[in-house]
């Protein structure tokens, strides 16, 4: 996931040490509580209820979080509430990693292996690993789970999705897989690409959902052009998408064109969401009352959740490294051969919405202490997850004294534009460098996302 992201060798220097089906979701709905948001996680200041709609110019919709009164049910404590009836007596695969807990942080595993008439057969792992022991984009192999001793598939192998002999084994397939709401992180893709496999092989598919940590209100950044589209954007949606798993699941299937198989088979294929109970759109991850589990090794908590989606473009290319490391993943940002002050100085002049920066301390990996500079959330309903990102990139242009976008070899360049998902973004950063009209392309990504946005509203399971 963000693979030249995660390679950049100036981290470690920096902050390395610095049953409801588908076709009735009214039965998921609940009224919206406006509150005041509350604030668990990444220093975020909290700021005043407030509601924007499309066309001023903001976020498509946003408002502040309700405060649920207990922990959401996830897809996997409503399953079990239902006496597992949707897969009561089928032959299970699980696909699933170490995030996939109920609320209480039982795994998901342990919970359908001790379910009374379900029968689990075998496991499928997704990039990291069913243990989220391996690294990003490294490949590994099936394997024997230690703990239940069932056979594990790897996902993230020499195939990408389900081989016909594996799913012969089984007659539906549970998905539990925690997403972060970005584009980019693969997990959404995967679903994909095992849907389409178990549909072709005449294998239900059942969704166990789970909150999107950055709420289903923000909707931000470029919808990808489809020729870019690939394992890091497999869905031709905008960065930040505003969905959970469910929600994505159901546009995929009733959609033509989005899965890569026939309509005969999409139309054959049974797709059942388990929706959660208690979770608005407008809640984060702190107001879910849930523990956050990492779902990567670089995204332990709700912070980097933030961070992936506000950082993350930003230093593929030019110089910016962003804190993935042990203390700030995401948040930290550096640039090598410019003082921390001149960083903080060019940062702020650049009065992104919603947006502070403040210095850290941290300890470098050799034990020595630096310091570095935070991006911090003081508006949540004011910021716009990628602009910072963007923004980064035109800076960049300025800090390096040549264009960087220009000088990337073909590997960069090809790897920058699947991420990002936009030709046009490119093109201009290669002909234009510091002189590139960011706001430009904002303006008109944010047009296209309130319509994304507004025809995304058939496929919500939750106001």
């Amino acid at each position: 996931m963000l693979r030249p992201l995660l390679t950049c060798f100036l981290l470690a220097a920096f902050l390395a040490g610095c049953s409801s089906e588908t076709s009735n979701p009214q039965t998921a709905r609940r009224p919206v509580t406006r509150a005041q948001r509350t604030v668990a996680k990444a220093g975020e200041t909290p700021s005043r209820p407030k509601a924007t709609s499309p066309g001023n110019g903001s976020s498509p919709i946003s408002a502040a979080p309700s405060r649920p009164e207990g922990p959401v049910m996830l897809g996997i404590d409503v399953l079990a509430a239902q006496n597992f009836a949707p897969i009561a007596g089928k032959r299970i695969g699980l696909f699933t990693h170490p995030a996939g807990v109920n609320r209480f942080g039982v795994p998901t595993v342990e919970v359908l292996r001790r379910a009374p008439n379900v029968k689990l057969v075998c496991l499928f792992a997704p990039e990291h690993g069913i243990d989220g022991s391996h690294p990003a984009s490294e490949r590994f192999p099936d394997t024997i789970d230690k703990r239940t001793g069932l056979p594990a598939y790897s996902l993230y192998g020499k195939i990408k999705r389900p081989s016909k002999a594996q799913l012969k084994s089984i007659d539906a397939m549970v998905i539990d897989l925690q997403d972060i709401g970005v584009r980019s992180y693969t997990f959404i893709s995967w679903m994909r690409y095992a849907i389409e496999a178990c549909f072709e092989a005449g294998v239900e598919v059942v969704i166990l959902d789970r909150p999107n940590p950055l709420g289903g209100l923000k909707v931000d950044g470029p919808i990808i052009d489809r020729d870019l589209m690939s394992d890091v954007g497999a869905f031709q949606i905008p960065y930040v998408h505003g969905m959970t798993m469910g929600e994505l699941a159901r546009m995929a299937v009733a959609t033509p064109g989005v899965l890569n198989i026939t309509d005969a088979v999409r139309a054959r294929g049974k797709l059942t969401v388990v929706p959660m109970q208690g979770w608005h759109r407008s809640m984060r991850w702190p107001e879910t009352g849930l523990t956050f589990i990492a779902t990567s090794p670089n995204v332990p908590d709700f912070a980097a959740c933030v961070g992936y989606a506000m950082t993350g473009l930003g230093c593929q290319i030019g110089g910016f490294t962003h804190g993935i490391g042990t203390q700030y993943p995401f948040r930290g940002l550096f640039y090598n051969g410019k003082p921390v002050d001149q960083i903080q100085r060019e940062l702020e002049a650049l009065r992104v919405p919603g947006l502070a920066f403040r210095k850290v301390s941290v300890i470098k990996a050799n034990g020595q202490p630096a310091i570095g500079v935070y991006v911090e959330v003081n508006d949540w309903d004011d910021w716009h997850p990628t602009e910072l990102s963007f923004q980064l990139m035109r800076l960049a242009c300025r800090f390096s004294g040549t264009n960087p976008f220009a000088r990337a070899n073909r590997t960069d360049a090809r790897s920058f534009k699947i991420h990002t998902g936009s030709n046009q973004l490119w093109n201009a950063l290669v002909r234009d460098g510091a002189r590139t009209n960011i706001e430009a392309f904002i303006a008109e990504w944010r047009r296209q996302d309130q319509l994304f946005q507004l025809s995304a509203r058939k496929f919500w399971l939750y106001d």
